[in-house]
């Protein structure tokens, strides 16, 4: 696993081993990025489940002004600080040791991109939905890496999906805020 593009690119990113983790392909990271490329510059980035902390690191590559890294795993949480070392992210990232739920509810700050990659098919998008409204800015998005088993609805609870972006068996489901008119439960 490696750093796509940017000041960071080319560098080499420590993942944890084991039947739980499931990094994001590069493939599906590239995809990403390109559908968000204006957006990344100078934005405010969340990485929830953040595992090795890739997607928030390719954004600060890519220029993003700040990222926090959320996980609840300290195996995980050691290894998002050494690759923010490694690739010299460390003042522009923050690491938080907290569950998905308990940031989003809490969160403070505005962030103009959101990732998500849960663990898959555990009712995360169910659970998460709901909370994420509050901490998106205006003209933020959300990015929901899940499998393609699981359905996520087209608006609710203040926001709008906007695309399905389909890798195989992996879909990476796009969410914005509502705006007025928009309908949302």
């Amino acid at each position: 696993m490696r750093v796509i593009t940017g000041t960071a690119r080319g560098r080499k990113l420590q993942t944890l081993e084991g039947l739980d983790v499931r990094p994001t392909t590069d493939m599906v990271k590239e995809a990403v990025f390109n559908i968000i490329q204006f957006q990344v510059p100078c934005a405010r980035v969340a990485d929830v489940f953040a595992g090795s902390g890739q997607m928030g690191i390719e954004a600060l590559s890519r220029g993003a002004a700040t990222a926090v890294f959320v996980d609840s795993a300290k195996a995980s949480l050691d290894v998002i600080r050494q690759n923010l070392q490694t690739t010299g992210f460390t003042r522009q990232g923050t690491v938080l040791a907290s569950d998905a739920a308990a940031f989003l509810s809490h969160a403070v700050e505005k962030y103009d991109i959101i990732f998500l990659d849960p663990p898959y098919d555990k009712g995360f998008g169910e659970a998460l939905l709901p909370l994420l409204a509050r901490p998106l800015a205006d003209g933020g998005v959300i990015l929901y890496e899940h499998s393609k088993e699981e359905v996520l609805p087209d608006e609710g609870y203040g926001l709008v999906k906007k695309k399905d972006y389909r890798y195989g068996k992996i879909v990476v489901t796009r969410y914005e805020k509502a705006t007025e008119g928009e309908e949302t439960e």
